[in-house]
């Protein structure tokens, strides 16, 4: 009787398998369609292995959009501080970006080496990173201009390199650094003649004209007592984003078994957190005292 039964049980498990079998093949039939092929046309925009990602972008037509919105001439510290929180929002949420650059209305984004993130394709590190800053850029405009409207949403269009080295992408962000210090200092010396000289935008341009670093420090501090060397950091180095430890203290209810309410309590919990530096990155100080950041490892 049993092996009558077991030989039963054994022919019905067979059945059953061959019949799943079947309907798993035709599950993975029925799934394709004859318009699939199209998929052939995506372009492969993998970047390459063992290299530096780097996202950069850039506000589109931002010179407009600052006027529309009353930004300060020649910085706004407002739109700074609101672009660094951008910035601070897409490293939260792209957790393998190992450092990030902005100046003005730009911000770089470098991706470790050895990451993996969306298999490595460069349409999705952009596409990503432009989307998740510029929504941050709307979501937290009234933290930072609560008395400007934003009279239009702002956009940003986005590039990606790759950088096969470490000196390599130390000299990339070199680059937009000294960037930011030749537009800072133009822009310092050129506003201050229109508005404490009273030259128009024409005038102030042709006053400037093929004058040199040093000449411009010369007019700044000659003419309207300006140390160039005084100015803010985050306006002639920028901000500089890394991963830091930070102690944040927060207050908690906390209920013992033998108590009828709760008391207030604070507790500090450590997080690690993308934290904003002005500082400079061109020479070697800043590399040697966060040596993680090219860590490989990290």
């Amino acid at each position: 009787m049993w092996a009558a039964c077991k030989v039963k049980v054994h022919d019905f498990l067979a059945t059953t398998s061959i019949t799943l079998r079947r309907c798993l093949r035709l599950g993975a039939t029925m799934a394709k369609s004859k318009f699939e092929y199209v998929r052939d046309f995506e372009a492969d925009d993998t970047c390459l292995a063992h290299c530096w990602v780097v996202v950069r972008l850039d506000g589109r037509n931002f010179h407009r959009f600052a006027e529309k919105h009353n930004f300060a001439k020649p910085n706004d510290s407002r739109a700074l501080h609101l672009m660094t929180k951008c910035a601070q929002t897409v490293m939260e949420e792209l957790e393998d970006i190992v450092i990030a650059y902005g100046q003005s209305d730009e911000y770089s984004f470098v991706f470790k080496r050895k990451t993996n993130w969306f298999k490595r394709r460069a349409s999705k590190f952009m596409t990503h990173v432009a989307s998740q800053f510029a929504s941050s850029y709307v979501f937290y405009w009234r933290n930072y201009f609560e008395d400007q409207p934003l009279l239009y949403p702002p956009g940003f269009d986005g590039r990606v390199v790759v950088y096969p080295s470490n000196q390599t992408l130390k000299d990339y962000l070199s680059w937009r650094q000294a960037d930011c210090h030749i537009n800072n200092l133009y822009n310092t010396v050129f506003w201050a003649l229109i508005q404490q000289s009273g030259l128009t935008p024409v005038e102030a341009q042709g006053r400037l004209q093929g004058t040199l670093a040093a000449d411009k420090n010369e007019i700044l501090f000659s003419e309207f007592n300006i140390n160039y060397n005084n100015e803010p950091l985050i306006y002639r180095k920028g901000t500089v984003l890394i991963w830091q430890k930070v102690d944040e203290v927060m207050t908690k209810e906390i209920k013992l078994p033998t108590e009828m309410e709760g008391k207030k309590m604070s507790v500090t919990r450590t997080r690690t957190k993308p934290v904003p530096f002005h500082c400079d990155i061109i020479g070697d100080a800043f590399w040697k005292e966060h040596p993680e950041i090219l860590d490989e490892d990290s």
